[in-house]
């Protein structure tokens, strides 16, 4: 796993102010990513990112985070792993509008370029992963979170004083001056029912969990809206009519070459690899 995390201010500040706050915040999620860090700020937007790596694909430093598209419109920290790049990248290289020249081969830069070229919710609906991003658009002057179909990933956030913070785990927002923290009592009664707070809510007032398979926009630091791009019961009505007409041992073979797509697409990874079951 990686970790990101990041601010949006009302009020611009100075570049020293900027970096020393959001290293920071990225700090507190050291353990994530034990590997490389980065941040990336524009003090001018009031923008800032932070990203600690866990270095599965592309170890090199082509793979480093916070990382630009090509063309500079979008940089992105981003936690997760992305399995069908090889076909993503496929599709690109038959895509007569663009050009690239990959600088490596992580799924982070194959994920920019898809998002510069089919747009981001396109783009996200094309993805077979687990992630939790964050993305900003120089062009737009937007930030969008986005998180998976199934909410592997984690991404809190919320607004507090001046800014909008987010990140994978609360304790890096805390890090943040504008940051507070006061106890949701409505929680209370969730949390001692299921042993955890369930998304969207979380411990804190004015703070959340993205849900899955949405995509938070934001056009400023307090303007935002949502965009749901996979919901799992129109997945399961979908399913439903149209159910699978083989006979059993056709299912039985069908769920086999699944189940042995889906591992092997896993299994894609420039480190050692390990599988619970």
């Amino acid at each position: 796993m990686c970790g990101i995390t990041g601010f949006w201010n009302k009020h611009s500040q100075s570049e020293g102010d900027f970096e020393g706050l959001i290293r920071k915040m990225k700090a507190k999620l050291s353990h994530r990513g034990p590997d490389d860090e980065g941040i990336w700020n524009d003090p001018e937007k009031g923008v800032a990112l932070g990203h600690q790596r866990l270095a599965i694909q592309d170890l090199s430093p082509a793979g480093k985070q916070p990382m630009h598209s090509y063309t500079d419109r979008y940089i992105i920290a981003y936690n997760g792993e992305i399995y069908n790049t090889n076909q993503l990248k496929a599709e690109l290289a038959n895509d007569s509008s663009v050009s690239y020249e990959w600088k490596g081969h992580s799924d982070t830069e194959i994920l920019l370029a898809s998002i510069e070229t089919w747009g981001l919710k396109s783009a996200v609906s094309r993805f077979v992963g687990m992630f939790a991003f964050a993305l900003w658009d120089r062009e737009e002057g937007f930030l969008h979170l986005v998180r998976d179909r199934l909410g592997i990933k984690p991404i809190y956030y919320g607004n507090s004083g001046k800014s909008f913070l987010f990140g994978s785990e609360l304790k890096a927002l805390k890090e943040h001056p504008d940051f507070v923290g006061e106890i949701d009592r409505s929680v209370l009664g969730l949390f001692f029912r299921h042993n955890y707070i369930p998304s969207p809510y979380t411990i804190y007032q004015n703070f959340r969990k993205l849900e899955p398979g949405t995509i938070l926009t934001l056009s400023g630091p307090d303007s935002s809206s949502v965009t749901t791009y996979w919901d799992a019961w129109e997945t399961i009505h979908k399913a439903r009519s149209s159910p699978f007409c083989g006979s059993y041992e056709d299912a039985v073979g069908e769920l086999e070459v699944l189940l042995c797509e889906s591992i092997k697409s896993r299994m894609l990874s420039d480190v050692p690899l390990g599988a619970f079951l």
